[in-house]
């Protein structure tokens, strides 16, 4: 079944909301992750991407599913990020919709928080409300949702 989640993940994603103060500063800019599979069980390469005065910059990690939970992970940076490592989960997802929703932790380095990620990278305002209602229904996520910044 782990592997099964997976590739439910494979592929990019654009983030289109979030309250992480990195995507929010303005600097920043069309952020998306992009994971491929690194022929280690559970284990995903994991790329996140942005624009940043014009150019394309590019943060490159691992993430280890939890043996106890499918949609875990711990994402550890690789070369000089090796030392910083972050908890994740995917707490809602559609995948024939094209969207979830995943939470992270806090580290040394950021705060704990929610990123809203779509297949598309311009969801339409109903889908967008439609993932902050499903929010409202997480015990977790609904302490989000009025702090999400939907990104343009």
């Amino acid at each position: 079944m782990a592997g099964f989640f997976l590739h439910q993940l494979i592929g990019t994603w654009f983030i289109i909301g979030t309250n992480f103060p990195m995507w929010l500063k303005g600097d920043k800019l069309s952020p998306s992750f992009t994971y491929t599979l690194t022929g280690r069980k559970g284990v995903l390469y994991d790329e996140v991407s942005y624009l940043k005065k014009g150019r394309t910059k590019v943060i490159r990690g691992y993430d280890t599913q939890d043996a106890a939970d499918e949609s875990a992970f711990t994402w550890r940076g690789k070369g000089l990020l090796f030392i910083a490592k972050s908890k994740w989960k995917v707490r809602l997802m559609d995948e024939k919709a094209g969207w979830a929703v995943i939470w992270f932790s806090k580290t040394l380095f950021t705060p704990e928080g929610v990123d809203i990620i779509c297949r598309d990278r311009n969801p339409t305002p109903q889908l967008i409300e439609e993932i902050k209602n499903k929010m409202l229904g997480d015990e977790l996520l609904k302490n989000y949702v009025q702090r999400i910044v939907i990104l343009k």
